[in-house]
């Protein structure tokens, strides 16, 4: 009588999802001086979380990487020495190129970690990197990695788990789904991008000459009134420069850059009185199929649980932050993520919001743009 085999036991099931990295071309650029709008320091760290949850006790692991928005930084990256808010395919396509010569290791470990296999990547849309609609610059990341990838414009949803960058739910970055390209009247299709992305570019980048982290400090309400009292003709500058935008906003020529008064008061009152996205997940977890909710977009790491089965979390961001709370004074880089385990006969994942800490090391370049 012939023995009988035991079945071979399920693979485990892991998800792990990280937003807001913001690559942009490089710490160095080809010249040889430093790039001060680069946002992304720690490729090295990136590069070995992706090595570890591919070896070692999760080689035999189903492994999804999830890059929820805002991986590239398009918004950040110049085509041939001009920032753009016109972006055709070809121009993102060129921007792309820069940015994957700027972090070459990167796209290379993610090109390794496919190559086995149970491994995947998925990677939603975010404001940052809305260039990733177009086709050409899907195909050419996956050419570059070597193997595809899974894309999401807005939501990526499994499991009762609902993901999303969460720009969406912010009127100043809040794209119209029906209208990523605008292309009437034009020889090609350009980027319909938020009145965010057109602020950062026109107004906010010529700050960052001067003072490169004025983007990276929250809470901004905090900043604005730090500035009034400290820097009274920076404030002033500014909000004189913001006046003039504002006007520009309403009453430009082009009636496909033209905003409302009415939506600009929407997005200047939603930023005043909605400084997180906790609101927004709330509202998608009335849903009975959704228990988890995972934004990014604020780069401040945030959980919260409303019930046993109804859960939020924010990953955060792998850049350099400055708070203006006093719970949390002071600069704070913290490369969260968060993690979604599968156990043993559960179809539900569980999450828990991680830190990544690198493999030990006796020393490592400090970071100055």
């Amino acid at each position: 009588m012939s023995e009988l085999i035991p079945p071979s036991p399920a693979t485990k099931k892991i998800k792990l999802v990280l937003s807001d990295l913001h690559l942009g071309k490089g710490r160095q650029l080809d010249d040889g001086s430093l790039n001060s709008l680069e946002e992304f320091y720690y490729a090295e760290k990136l590069v070995e979380f992706i090595q570890y949850y591919s070896s070692g006790a999760y080689r035999d692991y189903s492994v999804e990487i999830i890059i929820n928005g805002d991986f590239l930084n398009f918004i950040s990256v110049d085509y041939r020495g001009h920032f753009l808010t016109v972006v055709t395919e070809s121009i993102a396509l060129e921007m792309l190129k820069s940015v994957i010569k700027g972090h070459i290791p990167v796209f290379k470990a993610m090109g390794e970690f496919l190559s086995q296999p149970n491994r995947k990547i998925t990677y939603v849309i975010g404001n940052h990197d809305q260039a990733m609609m177009f086709q050409a610059c899907r195909d050419h990341l996956d050419q570059v990695v070597g193997y595809p990838l899974q894309y999401k414009n807005i939501i990526y949803f499994f499991d009762g788990v609902h993901i999303e960058h969460g720009h969406m739910h912010e009127a100043a970055n809040r794209v119209d789904p029906k209208k990523f390209f605008l292309k009437q009247g034009l020889p090609e299709p350009i980027l319909n991008l938020p009145w965010g992305s057109h602020f950062f570019v026109e107004l906010v980048l010529k700050v960052k000459e001067k003072y490169p982290h004025v983007d990276k400090v929250r809470p901004f309400g905090k900043l604005v009134g730090w500035t009034f009292i400290n820097e009274p003709f920076l404030f002033v500058g500014a909000m004189g420069s913001l006046a003039k935008y504002v006007y520009k906003s309403i009453f430009n020529t082009e009636a496909k850059f033209r905003w409302s008064f009415k939506k600009l008061f929407k997005i200047f009152f939603e930023n005043a009185v909605y400084p997180d996205l906790s609101t927004a997940a709330k509202k998608i977890l009335v849903d009975s199929r959704v228990h988890t909710v995972i934004f990014g977009h604020t780069h401040v790491y945030e959980y919260r649980q409303w019930s046993a089965q109804k859960e939020y979390f924010n990953t955060g961001t792998w850049t350099e932050l400055t708070s203006l709370d006093v719970g949390s004074l002071g600069k704070i880089t913290k490369l969260t993520y968060v993690l979604l385990d599968y156990a043993d006969q559960d179809t539900r994942p569980r999450g828990r919001l991680k830190e990544w800490k690198g493999f030990h090391r006796i020393e490592e370049d400090v970071a100055v743009a």
